[in-house]
């Protein structure tokens, strides 16, 4: 195994007791979970903090996420995108939830949390682009939507922001693009 697969899966392995233990997590569990020895993992890693590290930015990578949303399509109807693009923030989003709570919402040692650009920069991109074929039918810019989008997924997905009562990525896509007031032609009380 070259350094860098033996490095890639320790993190693998390492993630998983992450969001069981938080920081608190042993380098004796990390080492069984790898199945290495516990020595190994400084060989690789400088320290444990630094190991940590780099979990976590493995962790809030946003890559797949990006990948993900450029997959969808741009031949399907905007309201199906935006659904699309909606599930895939909500599967990102409860998972980094996740960890920050496992993590007691710290900062990995040695982060200062800036970061340039944003991790999301890129996911707003792709979604912006998503809608773009649609710019016509909007009142706001497709960067925009991608902004509004982002911050309803926040909102709605987060447990603490919600009430412990979550939109769901259909409730959040109905939302952004319809609002909460009936249509003037909608008798419907």
């Amino acid at each position: 195994m070259s350094p860098d697969q033996r490095r890639e899966a320790i993190i693998e392995a390492t993630l998983p007791l992450v969001y069981e233990h938080g920081f608190a997590v042993s380098t004796r569990q990390i080492a069984e979970a790898a199945g290495i020895a516990e020595g190994t993992i400084f060989r690789v890693f400088d320290d444990k903090d630094t190991l940590l590290k780099q979990v976590l930015e493995a962790a809030i990578d946003p890559s797949d996420t990006e990948r993900r949303l450029r997959a969808i399509g741009t031949d399907v109807p905007l309201e199906h995108r935006l659904l699309l693009a909606a599930d895939i923030l909500h599967e990102r989003l409860t998972s980094v939830f996740q960890l920050m709570v496992a993590v007691g919402f710290n900062r990995p040692p040695g982060d200062d949390g800036r970061t340039q650009p944003p991790r999301h920069a890129g996911i707003m991109a792709v979604i912006a682009a998503l809608v773009e074929p649609d710019r016509h039918r909007l009142r706001v810019s497709p960067v925009e939507v991608a902004r509004r989008l982002r911050i309803l997924a926040f909102a709605g997905f987060h447990p603490l922001i919600n009430d412990h009562e979550p939109m769901t990525p259909a409730e959040v896509v109905d939302l952004l693009l319809h609002g909460v007031c009936l249509d003037a032609g909608d008798p419907s009380p």
